[in-house]
């Protein structure tokens, strides 16, 4: 205490001096840390609930409810313990044999030779048709997805197909309202400027003209009859390729699609199509015909030697 008060007493004619020149430096410091702050929360996203404020009027109940999910959130319920939660199958499921058809080798070249020729043609489309596609063909579109292996034979997925134009207006609405954000600041400038090759904005307008959209939803985790959680093991990795042979699947069918992911929006969507909480928009397909004045990038892929090593 002594030392303080002698270091105070032989600084007071300093001090005397120079205090204005030492306020305006501490008035700059302080100032500075002020503006900083601010130039941070501006920078930032905004969270959902203000993102709401600005919704249009016939989607404003739904977008209210979404409190801000970013796309690496997690679910809204904490996921259940795997080693606490019975297993889906019984440890004594029996097993039956597999014979499927045999084909010569001739046969197997030809027929993946073949496969790959009509894959080769599938193209992102962002300019629909709006010609009605029958009913019966998206339901076969998606039985062939619900094929896709998955850990421990969970199925952790979700197809909602959306059909009602009403319904798919306010997709719109939600999606867009999102879009907005995410180009103009959400993503960042390179973002935005690796995707004008595409020709693409906030403005979804095939949301509306495509006859139909299928809303893939992944599943941490499922409920029982008995009301116990049953944990799903990979389901992320499960529902995406799930979601890539649905893509193909819509491609067989001579039908197109563009893959979209809905940033920030799954909440929203999630509560306007009366989807439980252990559920999460994983990625959204318009899917139909071509407009008649339909384009792509013209755009190739990777030759045979740049995506595969033969060891």
């Amino acid at each position: 205490m002594d030392d303080a008060i002698s270091f105070l007493t032989r600084s007071a004619p300093f001090l005397a001096q120079y205090w204005h020149y030492l306020l305006a430096t501490l008035a700059t410091v302080v100032v500075a840390a002020i503006l900083a702050h601010l130039l941070a929360q501006e920078r930032r996203p905004k969270d959902e609930s203000e993102d709401s404020t600005t919704a249009r009027k016939k989607t404003q109940d739904i977008l209210s409810m979404d409190k801000g999910e970013h796309p690496l959130s997690e679910f809204d319920e904490e996921e259940p313990d795997p080693s606490l939660a019975p297993p889906l199958h019984a440890s004594d499921t029996p097993h039956v044999p597999y014979q499927p058809e045999r084909p010569s080798e001739e046969e197997v070249k030809r027929r993946a030779r073949e496969f790959y020729e009509q894959m080769n043609e599938r193209r992102s489309v962002r300019n629909f048709s709006p010609k009605p596609v029958p009913v019966e063909a998206i339901k076969s579109i998606v039985h062939t997805a619900g094929t896709s292996p998955s850990g421990a034979h969970s199925e952790p997925w979700t197809f909602v197909v959306v059909g009602d134009p009403k319904l798919k207006s306010q997709i719109r609405d939600i999606i867009e309202q999102e879009e907005y954000h995410n180009y103009d600041r959400r993503m960042g400038d390179k973002w935005v400027n690796d995707l004008k090759f595409v020709r693409t904005t906030h403005e979804k307008p095939y949301l509306e003209t495509a006859p139909y959209l299928i809303i893939v939803f992944k599943q941490a985790y499922h409920i029982g009859e008995d009301g116990q959680r049953y944990a799903h093991y990979y389901y992320e990795i499960s529902t995406a390729i799930a979601s890539g042979i649905l893509v193909a699947a819509i491609h067989n069918a001579g039908l197109v699609t563009v893959t979209t992911t809905p940033l920030n929006a799954g909440v929203a969507l999630r509560e306007l199509l009366g989807r439980p909480d252990n559920e999460k928009v994983m990625v959204l397909l318009p899917v139909g015909y071509p407009a008649e004045d339909a384009t792509v990038p013209d755009v190739k892929r990777k030759p045979l030697e740049q995506i595969m090593v033969l060891k």
